[in-house]
């Protein structure tokens, strides 16, 4: 459920940026913050692990519009893709309103992708969430690499029939906006319901 600013007019949706270690989150969210203008986004904040960052930023997302009056604001966040940060990562998901889950399209990595987002699975559960019935976009990121993963693998494997697939090159810009965008329509899509 959003926070819910009655002062200021404000809805914030929470959206999480989940994956394996270096499947490109972190790429995504700085790609994001530099995208928008300074006056639509707060700072970013870095918190430093020894292999990995986490991020977070918050913005108005202008082509969203209002929900009954009130502007809507998102809180961007990325969790720790390493194993060992799983505290981190169950921590940041508490309260998510919807979950970017970004796979490195690389062949090689496709357990990784798989395990990552078995964890995904019972994190969401512990908070008693069915990932099936939550606002869940899959972006197949590293496109423009060699030896790929086919489109439709990591649905195939996982079940996950039916969600917003996307592909991008993270690095490049490549699919970013357009994997927000409708992540976000699909976090205000089941507000609404």
């Amino acid at each position: 459920m959003p926070h819910i600013n009655y002062e200021s007019k404000e809805l914030a949706f929470k959206m999480v940026y989940y994956g394996p270690g270096l499947s490109g989150k972190t790429t995504n969210l700085v790609y994001i913050h530099k995208a928008l203008e300074a006056g639509r986004r707060g700072d970013i904040i870095t918190l430093d692990t020894e292999e990995e960052r986490t991020l977070f930023f918050d913005f108005f997302p202008l082509d969203l519009g209002r929900i009954g009056g009130y502007n809507i604001r998102l809180h961007m966040y990325t969790v720790p893709g390493q194993v060992y940060y799983e505290a981190s990562r169950r921590l940041i998901l508490d309260g998510a309103d919807g979950i970017v889950f970004v796979a490195d399209s690389q062949q090689d990595r496709l357990n990784e992708n798989v395990n990552s987002f078995r964890m995904l699975q019972e994190n969401l559960g512990d908070y008693g969430v069915n990932w099936k019935e939550f606002p869940l976009v899959l972006q197949y990121n590293k496109r423009d690499l060699a030896d790929i993963l086919p489109l439709g693998t990591l649905e195939g494997q996982l079940g996950l029939n039916g969600i917003p697939v996307l592909e991008a090159v993270a690095i490049a810009g490549t699919g970013v906006m357009e994997t927000i965008r409708v992540a976000s329509r699909e976090v205000i899509e089941r507000f609404q319901m």
